[in-house]
């Protein structure tokens, strides 16, 4: 999804804190085409703040990423932040360029056993993609991250642009490549992620 975002483990929030969160995600959470600070990590921090829970933030999202170069990324960011919550957000990519889904659920999978090992708490954030792709992959890609979710018991947002995509008129809500959401679909991202995220970060 897109061109280059945030550098790998950039802090998007530096002050100490009792806590960290650190974000594996893609070009949905690395703000592309966005104003830098506007993008639903960003929010994440002010709304953390607003709420007076002590959180540092690690936005380590890369647009572009698949759920394979995560997957690669991963150890090198537990060893450095030890983050108490990992949310993953990944997936859209491979769907994007149609890989094999069989993948892109081993992919999660180790994703989300690896955060554990670490001894952090997962939060997986779910995709879907457009009828297009053909309902067999679109149910079989969508389906991946329920699936995931249940075997490894962690926390799980159904689908990230709920409200977004979905919306009576979507368009309205994507940039003008209709890949990737403008500012204004910021905060509807953030409050598909917020209700499990903060059960996690009590």
């Amino acid at each position: 999804m897109g061109a280059p975002g945030l550098a790998p483990g950039q802090p998007a929030q530096a002050a100490s804190a009792s806590q960290t969160i650190l974000i594996v995600g893609d070009s949905l959470s690395a703000e592309y085409g966005l104003k830098r600070g506007t993008g639903w990590v960003p929010l994440l921090e002010k709304q953390l703040a607003g709420e007076r829970k002590a959180a540092r933030v690690i936005n380590a999202s890369i647009s572009g990423d698949t759920t394979s170069g995560g997957r690669s990324r991963l150890p090198a960011l537990l060893a450095q932040h030890k983050p108490d919550t990992v949310v993953i957000e990944l997936g859209g990519n491979d769907a994007l360029r149609g890989l094999p889904l069989d993948m892109t659920e081993k992919n999660l999978t180790a994703m989300t056993q690896a955060s554990k090992k670490a001894g952090a708490k997962v939060l997986l954030v779910g995709m879907q993609v457009p009828p297009n792709y053909g309902g067999a992959y679109g149910a079989g890609f969508a389906g991946l991250f329920p699936k995931v979710a249940r075997a490894e018991k962690v926390a799980l947002v159904p689908f990230f642009l709920k409200g977004v995509a979905d919306a009576e008129d979507p368009v309205a809500n994507f940039q003008a490549d209709r890949i990737h959401p403008n500012e204004q679909s910021q905060a509807r991202m953030l409050a598909n992620v917020w209700p499990e995220l903060k059960k996690l970060i009590k």
